[in-house]
């Protein structure tokens, strides 16, 4: 990983040509793209983003894009389908503005937990990203997408930056004790991140096994539904196709020790929480005396911040990919780490024609 105080070097040091626009028209989400502007020493640009009376989207640039470089910033609120309409209006406005080039920077990309095939269902995440190439998009800025494969349904650029550094410096930093931690993946599939923390912090690793898989863990290529009827004729009697043994979920168990040390689930969302708070039960039946919860997107929806505030977790810590100010009010658990400084460094580098390679240092396959 990059130091991250090396970032602030020539933040400030921009061409002409550049403009930034948060599309965003919920106050509370445009926080991040304030932000970003300040970091770089310019204004937001002018823009009106507004529903009207029959909920259609309206988006009104007020000032002119002709010949620059335009970088659209937009965080997920609550109302996520408005989000995408409000980036994808203002991407084609500025298309037909004559923008130079337009950046969509979103630190979630909405719809990426529906990225595999389901029977009969869709890769919705793939929908999303040729909507937002068919308005206009040249590039693309995310962090921690939930499948790394979703870049390949763009066919622009996609920088897909790491919150990994940021949440390593918080457990660094605010942790006295973070040497007697062990980096707990609640399940299986979450493990390769888990490991990649505990390398990178020279700690012990603990998977839990055996808690109610995602509904996305089953079957999700679409190809097992069996035929209604069968065709007298069809298949030879010796030719039956085998079917695949039904899964059959082992009682939890916890591989590793966190007896006495302190545990830190890490994940890439946080949403509906009943599998951290189980997660963070069983931990604590197994000994673990602090239990702390790090994510880079704090969805946090529904009544999550009150299973949390009740639950056996500590604290939770996530990043300001999405505004989550009120889920805090709630919740005095619920940590922030802000992410503005790599996303204006990634803008500033694009804008300016310089490799983005400096901000994926020591970032392997897997991580």
């Amino acid at each position: 990983m990059f130091p991250i105080h090396i970032l602030l070097g020539d933040m400030n040091h921009t061409k002409g040509g550049l403009v930034i626009f948060t599309a965003n028209s919920h106050p509370s989400s445009r926080e991040l793209g304030k932000r970003i502007a300040e970091r770089l020493g310019v204004e937001l640009g002018k823009v009106q983003v507004y529903q009207e009376a029959n909920r259609e989207t309206r988006v009104q640039i007020q000032e002119s894009v002709r010949g620059k470089d335009v970088f659209v910033i937009q965080t997920v609120s609550k109302d996520v389908n408005t989000t995408i309409m409000e980036m994808l209006i203002m991407v084609y406005a500025c298309r037909t503005s004559c923008a130079r080039s337009i950046t969509g920077v979103l630190p979630y990309f909405p719809y990426s937990k529906q990225c595999k095939m389901r029977k009969r269902g869709s890769i919705v995440s793939k929908l999303i990203a040729s909507m937002m190439c068919k308005a206009g998009l040249t590039h693309l800025i995310t962090m921690d997408l939930h499948q790394k494969e979703i870049q390949g349904f763009f066919n622009i650029p996609v920088d897909n930056l790491r919150a990994s550094p940021f949440l390593l410096q918080y457990i660094q930093e605010e942790i006295p004790d973070y040497r007697n931690a062990v980096i707990v993946a609640k399940s299986p599939s979450s493990a390769k991140r888990a490991q990649s923390f505990a390398e990178r912090l020279r700690l012990g690793i603990a998977v839990i096994h055996g808690e109610a898989q995602d509904a996305e863990s089953d079957q999700v290529d679409g190809r097992h539904s069996p035929p209604t009827v069968k065709t007298t004729g069809a298949i030879h009697p010796s030719m039956e196709i085998p079917l695949l043994i039904p899964k059959e979920k082992p009682p939890i168990t916890v591989v590793g020790d966190v007896g006495g040390r302190i545990a830190i689930i890490v994940d890439d969302i946080i949403d509906d929480v009943d599998s951290f708070v189980a997660a963070a039960e069983t931990l604590k039946e197994r000994g673990a005396y602090k239990i702390f919860v790090m994510a880079t997107h704090g969805i946090l929806s529904s009544d999550a911040p009150r299973f949390i505030e009740e639950s056996a977790i500590d604290e939770v810590v996530v990043t300001n990919t999405i505004p989550h100010e009120l889920q805090k009010l709630q919740c005095p658990k619920i940590k922030t780490v802000d992410i503005s400084m790599i996303l204006s460094e990634a803008i500033r580098r694009i804008h300016n024609g310089e490799s983005m390679s400096y901000l994926f240092r020591n970032i392997g396959v897997d991580d």
